[in-house]
């Protein structure tokens, strides 16, 4: 204690900077099947990870995949010249006949499912850590409340895409899958402690069927700063160059925003330009590939101010309304929703929940928008777990029917 405060300083937690296990790079089909020989006759689930190159790569490809079980060592693999071999193939069955523990595994289902990876069983330490209350749920904060350790995080945003790896980077990427299977043995004892177990598991098995929703034909409505544009021609414009871009970017592997921003594309749509020479020297309009491919650009700006392909400024509403909405133009809905809030406070203050993981916010609000005679009916169609409709679905229809009342 210090003597001006009496206040308890802080203990600082030992920092975990190697992996426990010995870690092997495995880039040939036959140190993969060493690595499988490995795991074959390690212990219980299998810890896995996998590293992207996001804001680098247009794909969201793993460019390498961690794993590793108690008592194996630690593998890195990577997968760009052996996916598509018969020894990958053994590899993924294997891997797909046991339970996965990932963190945030909503992060890495989607890449290692497109090289053939699947779970037969989930542990996902992260939403695990949401369930159990944790102030904080990232894996070395995990590590530091349930391990007692810090655990030395760096790179996450790294382009793993670049060949060699250095050994620093393929340290950090050891240490992720190295400490989850005492985090995952330790979360599930605290989990059962808690009483809370039943609803952890029910959360993972629902995870087996996570898959990354579908790109959407107007994705390039989402630039920034395209509410700017008033005019349905320069909104055709900006969405032809922002076509342009993106297969420009598919073609070359390359992250859209590091060819143009979206910025600059909604800059030269305002601009009106009336010539390539115009669009050269238009100062707004930047980026490392805004001048290397003027002719692209030129031509997908003109493309847009002559297509008579006219999009709206906005699209027709497909789901519930916005809920902000809702006491000026909706009362009723708004209503419901205003007795439901107090109501889903209530609940997660007794079970210790954070509130999007009793249920997700989604779901109160369309329950609120149109609401059927039996909510647990409903929030089981909407695709809430049955833990969740037993904590809440009784106290929604109460107040609903104290509303009526």
């Amino acid at each position: 204690m210090t003597a001006e405060t009496n206040e308890v300083e802080p203990i600082e937690l030992p920092l975990r900077n190697e992996s426990t296990s010995e870690v092997f790079y495995v880039e040939t089909a036959d140190e993969l099947l060493g690595a499988l020989d490995n795991l074959k006759i390690g212990i219980g689930p299998l810890a896995i990870d996998a590293e992207r190159a996001s804001g680098f790569r247009y794909s969201n490809r793993a460019y390498l995949i961690q794993v590793h079980r108690e008592n194996t060592d630690i593998f890195l693999i990577d997968p760009i010249g052996i996916s598509e071999s018969s020894e990958w193939k053994t590899f993924a069955e294997f891997c797909n006949d046991l339970t996965w523990i990932l963190h945030a595994a909503t992060q890495d289902l989607g890449c290692l499912a497109e090289v053939g990876l699947y779970p037969n069983g989930l542990i996902d330490t992260e939403l695990g850590s949401r369930i159990l209350n944790l102030p904080r749920v990232g894996l070395g904060a995990a590590c530091e409340q349930l391990l007692g350790f810090r655990l030395a995080k760096e790179h996450s945003a790294a382009d793993w895409s670049i060949r060699p790896l250095p050994n620093s980077w393929l340290n950090y990427a050891a240490l992720d899958v190295d400490v989850l299977p005492a985090l995952a043995k330790v979360l599930l004892d605290e989990l059962s402690k808690a009483n809370k177990l039943a609803w952890a598991e029910q959360e993972f098995h629902h995870l087996l069927s996570f898959r990354p929703k579908p790109q959407s034909p107007d994705r390039w409505r989402s630039m920034t700063g395209l509410h700017e544009i008033k005019e349905p021609q320069r909104l055709a414009v900006a969405r032809e160059v922002w076509v342009a871009r993106d297969k420009l970017a598919e073609s070359r592997d390359i992250a859209p925003g590091r060819l143009v921003r979206d910025s600059s594309i909604v800059a030269l749509a305002k601009s009106g330009v009336t010539s390539r020479s115009q669009l050269a020297s238009l100062s707004s309009f930047s980026g490392p590939a805004s001048r290397t491919f003027l002719d692209v650009w030129w031509e997908a700006y003109s493309k847009g101010l002559s297509t008579k392909d006219v999009p709206p400024l906005k699209l027709p509403a497909t789901a519930i309304p916005n809920h902000r909405n809702w006491p000026n133009r909706y009362p009723e809905a708004d209503t419901r929703l205003q007795a439901f809030k107090p109501v889903m406070a209530d609940v997660a203050l007794e079970c210790e929940l954070p509130l999007e993981n009793l249920l997700q916010p989604d779901l109160i609000r369309r329950v609120a928008w149109q609401p059927e005679d039996d909510i647990a009916k409903q929030l089981s169609e909407l695709g809430a777990r049955a833990w969740q409709i037993e904590l809440v679905a009784e106290k929604l229809s109460a107040a609903l029917a104290q509303i009526e009342q």
